[in-house]
């Protein structure tokens, strides 16, 4: 009482409810010493309207071809000739490298007389049949190393990456692009006739196959008129994400323009860094902007539900616990504590079931109440931090 007493004779009465002035070098606070439940609260209100309710996900990623190939001669030798560079879109079918296929001819050659003197000779007995079999091995073998002198694109591309040069030792091996949906084609054999002369070459990425880089091959080819961007999402986010979800992409390089995508791979395996457990997940682009690059950096927002026409609020005036959600509602002037049904929590509002109507007046709190005057983040009004960094000038 005595305490009440004094600060009656130094104090101001606001809305009611006794308020102390605290006047100092550095500037003006007040804190209510009221418990009327009726006095308004620190906030805004805002009406329940009517619209469309969106949730997303992001993460961050890059560009990438839907698919692209590593390519390797399948026939090791001397490169003698190079016909594309970095950019260049080709044809299926056409020569992009050669070696030096002379020793190819030789051995053809030879393969040839041989299997024609088995043909000629007994094949009706076992040994002149083996002979003949292997003759014919030998044969078809020397024509796959004859077409494998040639490297040809597989499907129509673009040449992302060219590693050698002409006199130089080609690859015999094949080496798989990287795909980051987890799924690969199988590689090529290297069959006869034209469709085995890029033999060595890797099979063709998945849905994410990735086409940055050098890569692994002699060439890398990809088909840079289908494009995906692969994000790393958390474990918490990947599990609001399925295939064909909307997506929507930004790009760093290309300033105010966007593109539409869906879903189309979630990897099944996580890659852990600082902690920090993600899942690639690989949004194909169904209108990508012109002279956009493989490699660029991109921003991928995955829309995880909406709901349209619907009555929102928003998502900072609901609270929830226990799993019964609230909001405050403004009736008569005074704040009435009332319980809700929430639906699609958005990035800006909450969907609202039930317990509200169209016009209503809700109170939002600024930010948190959890300082030891009843103030937003515990600290006055007006001060930026507590009782120092005041609004006001402090002594000079």
């Amino acid at each position: 009482m005595a305490v009440k007493s004094l600060l009656r004779r130094r104090g101001v009465l606001i809305n009611g409810a006794l308020a102390v002035l605290l006047v100092g070098g550095a500037g003006v606070a007040y804190f209510s010493l009221s418990d009327d439940a009726g006095a308004s609260s620190p906030g805004r209100t805002v009406q329940v309207s009517r619209g469309t309710v969106v949730a997303s996900v992001s993460a961050s990623g890059a560009v990438a071809s839907a698919r692209s190939q590593d390519l390797s001669f399948a026939t090791s030798g001397t490169v003698d000739k190079i016909n594309v560079q970095v950019g260049d879109k080709v044809k299926k079918g056409q020569v992009l490298a050669t070696v030096d296929d002379a020793n190819a001819r030789d051995s053809l050659e030879a393969a040839r007389a041989a299997l024609n003197a088995a043909e000629a000779g007994d094949t009706t007995t076992a040994s002149g049949y083996s002979s003949y079999v292997q003759a014919k091995a030998s044969y078809n073998s020397a024509q796959r190393a004859l077409d494998g002198t040639e490297l040809v694109a597989p499907f129509s591309g673009t040449i992302v990456a060219v590693n050698g040069t002409v006199g130089g030792s080609s690859s015999g091996s094949s080496s798989s692009s990287s795909s980051s949906s987890g799924s690969s084609g199988s590689s090529g054999s290297g069959g006869s006739g034209a469709g085995g002369a890029a033999g060595g070459s890797s099979g063709s990425a998945g849905s994410g196959g990735s086409s940055s880089g050098s890569g692994g091959g002699f060439m890398t080819i990809a088909e840079t008129s289908k494009l995906v961007v692969t994000g790393d999402f958390t474990e918490a986010d990947v599990a609001k994400l399925k295939k064909g979800q909307s997506a929507t992409v930004t790009f760093d390089a290309v300033q105010s323009a966007q593109a539409s995508g869906k879903v189309t791979a979630i990897d099944q395996t996580a890659t852990t860094s600082n902690n920090v457990v993600q899942y690639g997940v690989t949004v194909s682009l169904t209108d990508p902007p012109a002279g956009l690059r493989i490699g660029a950096t991109a921003t991928v927002r995955v829309t995880t539900a909406r709901a349209e026409n619907v009555l929102y609020v928003p998502t900072a005036a609901v609270r929830t616990a226990g799993g019964r959600s609230t909001v405050t509602v403004l009736q008569g002037g005074k704040q009435v504590v009332q319980v809700v049904q929430a639906g699609v929590q958005g990035d800006q509002g909450t969907e609202i079931t039930s317990g509200l109507k169209e016009g209503d007046q809700v109170l939002i709190a600024l930010s948190s109440t959890a300082g030891s005057g009843g103030f937003p983040s515990g600290r006055f009004p007006g001060t930026g931090g507590g009782f120092g960094g005041t609004r006001g000038g402090g002594r000079g």
